[in-house]
């Protein structure tokens, strides 16, 4: 029988009272403090630091632990997947950008390819620096996994390779994700005010110079025609909440049938491709989203369904939500411990400076080159993205395109699918990196000619167009 006063009945609300506190505290230092607001970190990823103090306060005067560590990493875990899958379900209209498939196609090759150019670069650097402090040489590639991937996959690859590891054990590997990850939305903002101060000397204003001086919303930004009403039988946040725990469940049960046949085969299937299914369970729920969402629009053609289910509104709020919960619970998640150790801090240190260093020249070079008509608002997501979240880049391009009107956020929703075609590789080979020192070298030479292959997919018109005249 279960006592209320218990506080294993508690822990949860506990936890995620303590976070939403320190956002709401975090939310209204960032209105109150013009430094703050100018920095345009995200209040969630201050109040991650806020919690990482009060953890050390509360340690220091009754020596227990503030928060479940269980806790806040099934937050980071399932905070990406189920706001992931709730972006994927939003409906989108039309493109009309006349280079719309052109742009999705070298949006999706800009992702790949920037996660490549982390993973060359930050296994360079630890594996260089392993020779000096002996610390694990492949804990370069969390650098795509953390800027690239954001706190959820950061943790879950930082915690297989601290599991998984034999040459020697990667200690603290989940701690060291997710402060790849909190480093990722720094960089994010530092990068974000640094362009935006350059748009400024420019000329050209931005959303922030305006105030609070925006235009109302319309109707048409909460709900469409022939929507289920706001509330009935079930609320209809309710539904879109049903409707976003459905694919999830349903990418679970995929998964855990799938992983039973793996622990049957054993072998490279059981070590490899088992982890990379978990880590990247999105990818398996965005797919039962499509059948979900097909299933819908079946049922409209056939008249057995007469409303639309989804709302693009609440869909968005559902994924914010998760995302700002998500950043909090990851920094909240970080083993300050770690941090007494060189051969934790150096390497971090290092390769979160270059992660950023690469990524804001590279991602920027790309952008001036291919996305000549909108090529800030392409870079400010795009940058917010490969270093932070897909919100964290939402909220650089609110600065210069409140309202989403050039094709930038449009190519971030659709380039998924070309970066999942086109990543699978280095997926696949992030569950083989560990086995040996060998194979984390063989990985970074694959890594690096795979750099270099993209980069002439993404260049072929300008290739092309070179011979042509030559000839």
């Amino acid at each position: 029988m279960v006592s209320f006063w218990e506080d294993s009945v508690w822990r949860l609300v506990v936890a995620l009272g303590i976070l939403f506190i320190c956002m709401l505290f975090c939310n209204m230092l960032r209105r109150l403090v013009k430094p703050l607001k100018k920095s345009m970190i995200p209040a969630p990823v201050l109040a991650g630091f806020l919690c990482l103090l009060f953890e050390v306060i509360w340690k220091k005067a009754t020596g227990n632990e503030l928060f479940d560590a269980v806790t806040l990493e099934a937050l980071t875990y399932h905070g990406l997947g189920l706001g992931i899958v709730a972006m994927t379900f939003c409906r989108t209209g039309p493109h009309k950008n006349k280079n719309g498939a052109r742009d999705i196609f070298n949006s999706g090759l800009l992702t790949v390819s920037t996660y490549l150019l982390q993973a060359v670069v930050g296994l360079a650097i630890t594996i260089g620096l392993s020779f000096v402090l002996g610390n694990w040489a492949g804990a370069g590639v969390l650098l795509p996994m953390g800027y690239g991937q954001g706190p959820g996959n950061a943790y879950g690859w930082g915690l297989t390779y601290e599991t998984a590891t034999a040459y020697p054990a990667f200690t603290n590997g989940a701690s060291f994700g997710l402060s790849v990850a909190a480093m990722g939305f720094i960089s994010a903002s530092l990068g974000g005010v640094i362009y935006l101060q350059y748009i400024r000397r420019k000329g050209r204003a931005v959303a922030g110079d305006m105030g609070d001086n925006f235009t109302s919303p319309t109707l048409d930004v909460f709900t469409d025609d022939n929507e289920i009403p706001v509330t009935e039988s079930l609320d209809k946040l309710t539904v879109q909440f049903g409707l976003v725990f459905l694919a999830y469940i349903c990418a679970y049960i995929f998964n855990k049938l799938l992983s039973g046949v793996f622990d049957i085969a054993g072998g490279i299937l059981q070590n490899t491709v088992k982890p990379l299914l978990w880590n990247f369970i999105f990818l398996v729920a965005m797919m039962f989203v499509a059948i979900i969402k097909g299933i819908l629009n079946l049922g409209k053609k056939k008249n057995i369904i007469h409303r639309e289910y989804i709302n693009n509104f609440l869909m968005n709020r559902i994924s914010g939500f998760l995302f700002d919960l998500m950043a909090v619970a990851s920094i909240a998640a970080i083993s300050l411990s770690a941090f007494r150790y060189p051969e934790f801090v150096i390497p971090l240190a290092a390769i979160c400076v270059a992660g950023f260093l690469i990524s804001f020249f590279y991602v920027r070079f790309i952008c001036r080159r291919l996305f000549k008509d909108y090529q800030d608002e392409q870079f400010l997501i795009f940058f917010g993205m490969l270093t932070g979240t897909n919100c964290t880049g939402y909220i650089l391009l609110r600065e210069v395109d409140p309202f989403y009107r050039t094709p930038a956020s449009r190519n971030l929703i659709f380039q998924n699918l070309w970066a999942t075609v086109f990543g699978a590789p280095f997926l696949l080979l992030l569950g083989v990196l560990p086995t040996s020192t060998k194979m984390t070298y063989i990985c970074w030479g694959i890594f690096a000619a795979y750099f270099v292959v993209v980069q002439l997919i993404l260049f072929r018109s300008s290739i092309f167009c070179k011979k042509k005249k030559e000839a």
